[in-house]
């Protein structure tokens, strides 16, 4: 008997992280080779090319909000997941038969499609498919963080085998998205079971989402709190990383060293982010996930203003790895915060406008500013003043943000807290 409890409950699990794995190999492979392909194949010129990602930017602003509340009603229920899953088997098609004849024809209006079609897998998918598999994980019993896993291996796989396939074939990379898109969908009908009896415990499952809660979240301070947090880290930690590669160049005499020492440092950064997941939901569940919030806040900064700071390649590798530190502790500080802090009904509203939403707005902004203070005052003083609003904006977040309630976030039992 308790052998067959345990087969189910592993079954139950380890879905998800394929579907993490799934995901996140395309969503790696995308935003790691597009732009070559599009240069080398598409022949596209770097207006268009951006004009592309400007459009996937917009349009997440679209679908982010949208899908959010979608994702609140539907709670478990798997239409919009799989719509999202079985669009992204259609990358290889699209790109292979579609995308060559029509930017003979119309480069603006390919550029269009282009942005709408991989902002709706992506840019607007990945708070869904991040929602689903959290409230899986407070239905099912499991980490939040354990699953995720699976997408901190599919970027080092993705980014391993994406060159190899791009050498081969340039198409192939796509036609790999296809593949992963198939098995993320078969993984979505057929192995990611949630255990129903428990369902409430991740929100109203009676599909009669109180709208009037949607409008109440602007109403609420941490929530804005929140959102500050996020457009000063979060979002910082992408401009930062932008042109980071131009900035680790200056350290070496050539640049194809840099660039052979970059990759090195990437696939170490990304190793040790793939081996913290798995402690990550411990040490969270210790010090609490506002904690886990700031904790990310205060690393960022020193990484930032620490590279501005460093004398030598060594000092800028070193808090390069912090990187692998940042990424499982937000993720996982995020997930549970918004758990505990807010109404579960609404979890994935809150994360799709808190995070996703004001963070694209945020990168938006902050990569063009960035961009002109790396040519003005170069990238020490740029990343000093990085550096600093991180600093402001893990302040404001120590200051005010609102403490979650511990057992609705996952981090203590009932039982446990009531004991204490």
């Amino acid at each position: 008997m308790d052998n067959t409890v345990k087969t189910s409950k592993k079954k139950d699990f380890w879905g998800f992280p394929v579907t993490h794995f799934t995901y996140f190999f395309m969503w790696q492979i995308i935003n790691g080779y597009l732009t070559l392909w599009m240069e080398q194949v598409g022949h596209l010129n770097g207006t268009t090319a951006g004009f592309v990602f400007s459009m996937m930017a917009g349009m997440s602003l679209i679908f982010q909000p949208i899908f959010g509340v979608i994702s609140d009603k539907l709670v478990f229920k798997k239409n919009l997941l799989v719509t999202i899953a079985i669009a992204a088997i259609l990358i290889g098609p699209y790109f292979q038969w579609l995308f060559l004849p029509l930017v003979h024809m119309n480069a603006a209006l390919v550029a269009v499609i282009t942005g709408i079609f991989l902002s709706f897998v992506f840019n607007g998918g990945v708070s869904v498919v991040e929602q689903y598999v959290q409230r899986a994980s407070l239905a099912n019993g499991f980490e939040y963080a354990h699953s995720r896993m699976g997408g901190s291996l599919a970027g080092a796989c993705a980014s391993f085998f994406g060159g190899k396939l791009f050498l081969w074939s340039p198409n192939s990379i796509f036609w790999a998205c296809t593949v992963m898109g198939a098995i993320l969908t078969c993984t979505i009908l057929f192995s990611d079971k949630i255990h129903m009896e428990n369902a409430a415990a991740a929100g109203d499952t009676n599909d009669s989402l109180d709208w009037s809660l949607i409008g109440k979240i602007f109403k609420i301070r941490n929530f804005w709190i929140l959102s500050i947090f996020y457009i000063g880290t979060s979002a910082l930690y992408d401009v930062f990383d932008q042109q980071f590669i131009i900035f680790f160049k200056t350290f070496f005499k050539t640049a194809s060293a840099g660039t052979t020492a970059y990759s090195y440092m990437t696939t170490a950064q990304i190793a040790l982010e793939f081996l913290l997941m798995f402690p990550m939901p411990w040490i969270i569940n210790k010090i609490g996930s506002r904690n886990g919030l700031i904790a990310y806040g205060c690393i960022l900064a020193i990484r930032i203003i620490g590279s501005a700071l460093s004398p030598s390649v060594v000092w800028v590798v070193i808090l390069r790895l912090l990187a692998g530190f940042e990424m499982p502790l937000v993720l996982t500080s995020i997930m549970k915060y918004i758990a505990g802090a807010f109404d579960i009904r609404v979890y994935a509203t809150v994360y799709a406008l808190a995070s996703n939403f004001a963070k694209q707005i945020s990168v938006f902004i902050f990569s063009t500013v960035a961009g002109n203070l790396y040519d003005s005052i170069g990238f020490q003083h740029t990343y000093f003043v990085l550096g600093g609003i991180v600093v402001v904006a893990t302040i404001i977040a120590a200051l005010f943000l609102t403490k979650e309630n511990r057992v609705a976030a996952g981090e203590v039992k009932a039982t446990e807290s009531n004991g204490k």
